[in-house]
């Protein structure tokens, strides 16, 4: 009997140890990513505008390369609009070099379409060189 009581633990520990694994991932580093997919506002638009669905799941959780030009600058909050329609929030303080007009290739996790503002959306996001 005490022989099964040990064995009914230790297998109740492995499960619980490979639950906690596989709940609690260590966080991505988007920076180190390599970009699943290389688009612009314009092709962003076009894929959700034929078919939403499908280009959420194409895109959503994806870590993608996006080159526009910067409508608004936002400081304080470390966010920028780019060409109107995407929303991207930076890890880091943005440089005061970023104005708008000025065109920009950035990197991030892109969150998703919001339909109500009718914007996308990205954070951890940074800029390529």
């Amino acid at each position: 009997m005490n022989k099964k009581l040990r064995y009914g633990i230790a297998i109740i520990l492995v499960i619980v140890i490979l639950i906690y694994l596989y709940t609690y991932k260590p966080h991505r580093n988007i920076n180190t990513e390599t970009a699943a997919y290389s688009v612009t506002v314009a092709e962003l638009q076009k894929e959700f505008t034929t078919n939403d669905s499908l280009a959420l799941r194409k895109y959503q959780d994806q870590t993608i390369e996006l080159t526009a030009q910067v409508t608004t600058v936002d400081t304080q909050n470390k966010a920028l609009v780019m060409d109107q329609k995407l929303y991207a929030i930076f890890n880091e303080s943005l440089s005061k070099e970023i104005i708008p007009g000025k065109k920009l290739k950035i990197k991030g996790r892109f969150l998703g379409y919001d339909e109500l503002l009718e914007e996308f959306k990205m954070d951890q996001s940074s800029i390529v060189h």
